[in-house]
């Protein structure tokens, strides 16, 4: 799984103008005043080192620890300071801080805010991003990863802020995908106060069957040249139902391609393989997860799925047998191994123990909605990592199929897990948060943009809140956003049987 810091985009439909200005706060404090112990109730801190870096942001630099070991780097902007704090998620296993970005500006006198980020509480070796050795008899730290990290760094950062500027920040955000994303939508379900708007993004919310899913596309791969022959099949069957032929599919479920048409280019076997990566794991009949890869996402199978440079085996067969040996079973009870996983009912029930700490699937947000936290989740529809009917069935069970005052869903046509694509490659609707949360106006369309190898956007096009889509007013380049109008969606059935449907709670979650 991927993080995504990317960059900023124009946003259309929301009023950025809205958003009172803000004055400029200088600091209180030094920034070598910052190089000391902390004692925030139930996150004692001590800070390691603290230095002022120069550049086009001038800022403190603050790293140190929480206890037990949660690692952490907050960056507080020595000018333009506007009261706001921005807290990026972490993603896959986590065990490295990924360094926070300010963000763009976002609406008259942004100014810079301060932003942080955290390792979740473990370390892992620069060369194995995917080590999980630190689990396997720590269970604190564990917990930590699970649901902890995350809401000690907002106390933490929100301390050292009230610190070092004299006051608490104005508004408070959070950021992730993938894993990042799964906080995301935790925080907002058990520490409905921790943030006033919250993106997640491609979240991981359904744990318990995630490691799963990975280990079944990890098994059921094929060659890398069989994959571009798969690709270019389907879209070439599916580009146009949804009655544009562009080079994307905007929603996987309208394709009914058949893998076996191409018998003789790829091998029974193969075919089979493709079979079992589209319709995702079962036993007897039933769901062991809420989705299966999507048409149209190929390409991206072939890091994915298999080795390439720099990845090892490739991102899911990691992913899996790193989980699956040392993770996602209780601690003392028999673990399992890519090899060895039983995609079977029986296997599935012996992950919830463990796994059902780092769910974020409580249909109850009320806390979060009294509190005027406004809550943004967005999702490629090309996602290989993470299928995006989860977070449809997910969406449909919270809302009932409507659309609330407080939340809204984007769904990106073609996207990958967190970024890229085949046309579509960034989605960031940040700013779009910060017009709905400072200025009130939700959100009512947000552009994802294309760019090529060298970086030059290619193409633009609007995305509106899920069940709406886009669609082509006739006229103009396919390419352009403004050739898009909101159009009702295709009429899926979002909900999915599956044998985790107990894992949802309707109730409040205990921090």
């Amino acid at each position: 799984m991927l993080r995504s810091l990317l960059t900023s985009l124009t946003v259309l439909g929301t009023v950025a103008a809205g958003i009172a200005p803000a004055t400029a706060t200088g600091p209180t404090r030094s920034c070598a005043d910052l190089m000391r112990s902390f004692d925030v109730p139930d996150a004692r801190t001590r800070v390691t080192s603290a230095a002022v870096v120069t550049g086009a942001t001038e800022f403190c630099d603050v790293r140190g620890t929480i206890e037990p070991n949660i690692g952490f780097q907050l960056k507080l902007p020595v000018r333009g300071y506007q009261g706001r704090y921005l807290q990026y998620g972490c993603g896959g296993f986590c065990g490295a801080i990924g360094d926070p970005a300010f963000p763009a500006g976002c609406g008259p006198a942004f100014g810079d805010a301060a932003v942080a980020a955290t390792d979740d509480g473990h370390q892992a070796p620069p060369e194995n991003p995917f080590d999980t050795t630190w689990a396997v008899s720590d269970q604190k730290a564990r917990d930590d990863y699970f649901f902890r990290a995350p809401h000690a760094l907002s106390k933490v950062s929100k301390h050292i802020i009230s610190v070092f500027y004299g006051k608490a920040p104005s508004k408070s955000y959070f950021s992730g995908c993938s894993n990042g994303g799964r906080e995301g939508l935790l925080l907002a379900q058990r520490y409905p106060r921790d943030f006033d708007g919250v993106i997640a993004a491609a979240p991981g919310a359904y744990y318990t069957a995630l490691i799963g899913y990975q280990a079944w596309i990890a098994r059921n791969t094929i060659p890398n040249d069989k994959i571009v022959v798969l690709h270019n099949a389907v879209m070439a069957a599916c580009d146009g139902l949804d009655g544009l032929v562009d080079g994307q599919i905007d929603d996987p479920r309208l394709c009914t391609f058949d893998p076996g048409s191409l018998a003789g280019r790829l091998t029974d076997d193969e075919i089979a393989r493709v079979r079992r990566l589209y319709a995702g794991p079962s036993d007897g009949g039933v769901r062991l997860y809420p989705g299966g890869q999507p048409y149209g996402s190929e390409i991206s199978w072939t890091f994915w799925l298999n080795p390439s440079p720099g990845l090892g085996r490739g991102i899911a067969p990691e992913l899996a047998d790193n989980g699956l040996k040392h993770l996602v079973y209780p601690i003392g009870r028999p673990h399992s191994s890519l090899e060895s996983f039983e995609f079977t009912v029986r296997e599935f029930r012996r992950l919830v123990p463990e796994t059902v700490k780092a769910n974020s699937l409580s249909l109850d947000l009320r806390a979060f909605q009294r509190a005027g936290g406004k809550l943004i989740i967005w999702h490629g529809a090309g996602d290989q990592g993470i299928p995006f009917e989860g977070t449809l069935d997910y969406w449909q069970r919270l809302t009932g199929g409507k659309t609330p005052s407080w939340a809204r869903l984007f769904v990106v046509p073609s996207m990958w897990h967190c970024a890229g694509g085949d046309t579509l490659t960034e989605f960031d609707p940040f700013r779009a948060l910060v017009s709905w949360v400072e200025g009130g106006q939700a959100p009512s369309r947000i552009l994802a943009t294309g760019r090529d190898s060298d970086g030059n956007v290619v193409r633009t096009r609007p995305v509106f809140p899920y069940p709406l889509r886009a669609e082509y007013d006739g006229s103009g380049s396919v390419d352009d956003a403004t050739n898009f109008v909101a159009a009702p969606g295709f009429g899926f059935n979002d909900r999915i049987r599956w044998a985790g449907e107990d894992l949802y709670r309707s109730g409040p979650v205990a921090p």
